[in-house]
């Protein structure tokens, strides 16, 4: 006689949601491998969708945030770079050329970020100014009140400004 197996109980799509996502706050990456499981066997019925959607608005708002601190050290050295002739240096060379890859490869992996360039620029520029002035000791009012270069001669590689 043959072992008979008891069949796995059948869970509706609100029990398999909401035990996913009471996974989210136990075991995250357990959850996304589970997740991501369920998309490929197009069980769309069982994902935990709040908690996707949730992670998905969070990658894009850590996206836009990489950008813009990237933008605030590209101009914070671009303006040292400027103000400073003097004290300019390899590492000013390779955060600005290294900020400015960094840009490219976000853009390059998500075009729509490029819309969110000019806004990103007025909300850094107040930080690189601020910055500048405390690395540099030189007084705030040294600096623009507004950023000074345009954006493609924040993303271009090939930008360096003269001695101001």
């Amino acid at each position: 006689m043959s072992a008979v197996t008891k069949p796995e109980p059948q869970h509706s799509a609100e029990e398999a949601a909401g035990r996913l996502s009471e996974l989210y706050e136990q075991d995250y990456v357990r959850w996304l491998f589970e997740n991501a499981a369920l998309l490929r066997a197009r069980r769309l019925e069982a994902l935990d969708v709040e908690n996707i959607a949730e992670e998905l608005e969070d990658t894009a708002r850590s996206d836009v945030r990489a950008l813009g601190s990237h933008l605030a050290v590209v101009m914070l050295h671009l303006l040292k770079w400027e103000h400073q002739p003097g004290h300019r240096s390899s590492g000013w060379r390779g955060s600005i050329y290294n900020g400015r890859t960094a840009i490219r490869d976000l853009l390059d992996d998500s075009p729509s970020l490029r819309n969110r360039l000019p806004e990103l620029v007025a909300r850094q520029y107040p930080r690189a100014r601020y910055n500048a002035a405390n690395e540099t000791g030189l007084p705030e009012s040294t600096f623009p009140d507004t950023c000074p270069y345009t954006i493609d001669q924040l993303l271009s590689t090939d930008h360096w400004p003269e001695a101001g």
